[in-house]
């Protein structure tokens, strides 16, 4: 397989809730309206991204792994996810709230839909003032104060909300309840699985006038009850080197703030690697090949890859490896 850092076509969802910031902000080539998600690289069934650059331009992720796994997933991300592509990038442009929502474990998702669980992490890229998230309860509650408050219509009030600002990160362990609210634009790091169970959705409805589906019994086993203060992610950003954010067993992140060249060792690496650009350009060299990336796209990096240089004048991005 040629080795180089390879883009993908985005794939672009609408959704009631979708707004216009993937085309006004990162000016993307969307068509129709209320386009709420654009699937970045994705593995998912149905949905699995196909290269845009180079001489693999036309190939699918799955192809690509299916010629030569272990040079591009890496031999550690094969022996733990077989050749399954294990995470999903996205951006999200969130014009209106969406449902408040959860999304099951490892082994709930096996047990129910033969899947991984969806643990995921949020950067914000963009927010309106006086954007929130809801992440969690507010106080610990339990199972039976749960469906009372959502049989009374009463859910809001036992959730805890939390103010963003652009550059601000979040984790979200499956299990945790959550929905992003209306005016966040953001890039979204997670498991590979599309598995949701919608809890309340405000009692819209949609295209055809109908209320959407809500999935209460199947969410009950899904939540994690307790109140707990581990989804805000404190990191340092110091231009010119690998910032952690986040360390799970699921995926790494590292923030990076580049200003000249910036040169990642990646040799001891047994995993491919992803760079996401939420701010300004750059530009990515693997060997002799070289590919621009600029805010809102993303590049791989297979894990054959034993460098990766950097060139910008002013660029953020997210380092993404498992």
């Amino acid at each position: 397989m040629k080795i180089y850092p390879l883009k993908f076509y985005p794939i672009f969802k609408e959704r009631l809730w979708g707004g216009e910031k993937l085309r006004t902000v990162l000016g993307k080539d969307v068509k129709g309206d209320r386009i709420g998600e654009s699937w970045e690289i994705s593995g998912v069934s149905g949905d699995v991204s196909v290269v845009c650059n180079g001489p693999l331009k036309g190939k699918n992720l799955n192809e690509l792994i299916a010629a030569e796994p272990e040079a591009l997933l890496g031999k550690s991300v094969l022996e733990r996810f077989g050749k399954e592509f294990p995470i999903l990038i996205k951006f999200i442009d969130a014009a209106r709230d969406l449902s408040i929502q959860v999304h099951p474990d490892d082994t709930l998702a096996r047990q129910r839909h033969n899947s991984f669980g969806k643990t995921e992490m949020w950067y914000i890229m963009d927010a309106d003032p006086g954007s929130q998230l809801i992440i969690g309860f507010e106080e610990d509650t339990t199972p039976g104060k749960y469906r009372e408050a959502l049989d009374a219509g009463d859910l809001t009030k036992l959730l805890h909300y939390q103010p963003v600002a652009a550059g601000e990160g979040y984790f979200i362990n499956s299990g945790k309840i959550h929905a992003i609210g209306g005016g966040i634009l953001l890039a979204e790091i997670q498991q590979t699985s599309d598995i949701t169970y919608r809890v309340f959705d405000f009692n819209r409805k949609d295209a055809d006038g109908k209320l959407r589906e809500l999935h209460t019994e199947q969410a009950v086993d899904a939540i994690d009850y307790s109140r707990k203060d581990d989804f805000v992610l404190s990191y340092q950003q110091k231009p010119g080197q690998a910032n952690p954010m986040a360390v799970s067993q699921y995926f790494t992140t590292a923030y990076l703030e580049v200003a000249g060249n910036l040169k990642r060792q990646l040799e001891d690496r047994e995993a491919f690697t992803i760079l996401i650009a939420v701010e300004g350009e750059a530009a990515i060299q693997t060997g002799s090949e070289k590919v621009n990336i600029k805010r809102g796209e993303s590049v791989l990096i297979p894990a054959a890859a034993d460098r990766v240089d950097i060139q910008a004048d002013s660029c953020k991005l997210l380092e993404v490896t498992i």
